[in-house]
């Protein structure tokens, strides 16, 4: 079948029938031949190579504000995804009694620096998603006068829950409060507009669906929002003129890319923006051949009376689809599965399928075929 994405540009698939977007993507060939491209000129030329890509770091800023609709001004190249969190968590000035809103599965990453805030005397409201999601309707109930921030991964890791962003972020303004969403299982599969959707602020790591490298990402600041938070990491970088090195006293670069700090990981902003551009070819083709394989995925496992744990209504349904076999050991079935190279993430609470805009639909189909023939051989949970 022809796939939003060209198979050729994934050779993984000449040896795995690789499900597992939502742990680790895969590097498409012009991103990895970007990427030995850097190396090499590292490798020959010292500074006269590396410096080159320096100058760069613009491009790949507006190239990251393209794919989500903001302006280069507003994107700053990170590390991971909870670098994005921990600046906004640790630039809000705070006061006793402010208030945090955010569901219980939250990836720790979307986690961590939020409960941090509790060392500033800042209540975290935890909304038990066993009960209820984070819908309009819920976060109602939730918000209060003091509700500072609410924030949302876009999709959830565990179940790959897809949350509506815009309705939630009108529910969150309509308090006042600032609306920070983690898209990092979501972005690259599912298209977003950060000002369509008035997000205040987007932060993910490339690794997964943008299908960069390890130890990169980015992080949105609406540009409303940059001045009022503190810088609570500066580095040399955050300087307007970052290169009048024993000027302390100067101003901050006016933008986002203040929050960068230090010196930036070059080659891991260079296969982020390259990946980007792989990816905005297809477009939201991704998405609906995304959802139409994790469709095709559930029709099948509901014929072999497996539990799916994700929910499949069209406006919640994502690219992750977690599942278990009764009274069949899930860890089991994705050793399996492993064997036959098919790569899942298999943990305890189920088997976890995450395709891609390059994976096909008889790799769905092989997929539920090695579940069925290993059903006999797996042992009762």
């Amino acid at each position: 079948m022809k796939t939003p994405l060209d198979r050729a540009l994934f050779p993984v698939a000449e040896n795995f029938n690789y499900l597992n977007h939502a742990a680790v993507g895969i590097l498409p060939v012009p991103t990895r031949d970007a990427i030995v491209e850097f190396v090499d000129a590292h490798a020959t030329a010292g500074i006269l190579g590396v410096f080159p890509y320096d100058l760069r770091l613009a491009e790949y800023r507006a190239e990251v504000a393209r794919y989500i609709g903001a302006d280069a001004d507003e994107i700053a190249i990170l590390r991971n995804t909870g670098d994005g969190a921990n600046v906004i968590a640790g630039g809000l000035r705070w006061q006793a009694g402010d208030e945090i809103i955010l569901g219980d599965n939250e990836f720790p990453s979307n986690a961590y620096p939020w409960l941090a805030c509790r060392d500033h005397g800042v209540n975290v409201r935890m909304i038990e998603t066993d009960r209820e999601r984070l819908t309009p309707d819920v976060l109602r109930k939730y918000l209060s006068k003091r509700t500072r921030v609410v924030t949302v991964s876009w999709v959830s890791f565990a179940d790959g829950y897809r949350h509506d962003l815009a309705a939630l972020a009108q529910v969150a303004h309509e308090q006042g409060a600032i609306f920070c969403v983690d898209v990092m299982q979501a972005l690259g599969a599912f298209e977003l507009n950060a000002r369509e959707m008035d997000i205040d602020a987007i932060y993910a790591g490339g690794a997964k669906w943008l299908m960069a490298l390890q130890g990169v990402s980015f992080l949105y600041v609406r540009q409303s929002l940059i001045e009022q938070l503190r810088l609570a990491s500066p580095g040399w970088r955050s300087a307007a003129n970052l290169w009048d090195f024993l000027n302390y006293d100067q101003p901050r670069v006016p933008n986002a890319s203040r929050f960068e700090g230090g010196t930036l990981n070059f080659v891991g902003a260079l296969s982020l923006a390259k990946s980007i551009e792989v990816l905005s070819q297809a477009g939201d083709r991704i998405a609906e051949h995304v959802l139409r394989l994790t469709d095709r995925l559930c029709d099948g496992l509901r014929r072999m009376n497996a539990e799916i744990h994700s929910d499949r209504r069209p406006e919640t349904s994502s690219g992750i689809v977690t599942f278990n076999i009764p009274q069949r050991d899930p860890i089991e079935l994705g050793r399996i599965l492993q064997k036959e190279k098919i790569i899942t993430t298999y943990r305890t609470n189920g088997i976890r399928i995450s395709p891609h805009g390059y994976n096909t639909e008889q790799e769905i189909d092989d997929l539920l075929a090695a579940v069925g023939d290993a059903m006999p051989a797996l042992a009762t949970a």
